[in-house]
């Protein structure tokens, strides 16, 4: 692995975080500076450990893993989204319909978005390369992961917000739907693939 595919590994790790941030900026309809670093950092946090875990359980625990990771990832972005539904339909005259930025819920998207990266992880175990060799290289992949899914999700929040105020409770809608259709996606790739 190069530099350049660490990049790309990164930013293509990151895409389910950033639709995910997107739609919690939906839900917020304007997010402060804490919420959005909150959100991009539990996002980043997680981004970065799972491919440790990963490398750590290579060997003792892929194949259960592996087995069953994006039914876990889809249940619970599937979990989330269809809260979010039930709340736009359920919950009339309120502006907001939950905190994204609750940490509990904050944790169980972030979870769910980076289980690939644990597999990632497990890849990175398995084929050693220059940039893998020192004793930290591997720390500072996880770091370069973390860090660009940290910015992709602040823009990804923004964006969220902006979106948010103009389609009101349509883009709410859109973000419980575009949960479900990750988890959905996630699962139809494992299964396919």
């Amino acid at each position: 692995m190069d530099w350049l595919t660490l990049l790309l590994i990164a930013i293509g790790l990151a895409m389910d975080a950033f639709a995910v941030s997107i739609s919690n900026g939906i839900l917020l309809g304007c997010a402060n500076t804490k919420m959005t670093c909150r959100i991009a950092g539990a996002f980043g946090l997680f981004q970065g450990i799972m491919p440790m875990i990963g490398y750590w359980i290579a060997g003792l625990f892929a194949e259960q893993i592996v087995a069953i990771d994006h039914w876990v990832a889809f249940g619970l972005l599937s979990f989330i989204g269809g809260k979010m539904l039930w709340e736009v339909f359920h919950e009339e005259g309120e502006e907001h319909h939950g905190d994204p930025s609750d940490w509990k819920t904050l944790l169980i998207m972030a979870l769910a978005t980076s289980i690939d990266a644990m597999a990632v992880g497990v890849t990175m175990a398995l084929g050693r390369t220059q940039l893998l060799e020192p004793w930290y290289g591997y720390l500072v992949c996880c770091a370069v992961i973390a860090a660009i899914t940290f910015g992709i999700c602040i823009f990804g929040v923004q964006l969220g917000c902006r979106t948010g105020s103009r389609y009101g409770k349509r883009a709410e809608i859109a973000g419980g739907l575009v949960l479900i259709g990750i988890g959905v996606k996630i699962l139809v790739e494992h299964l396919l693939g």
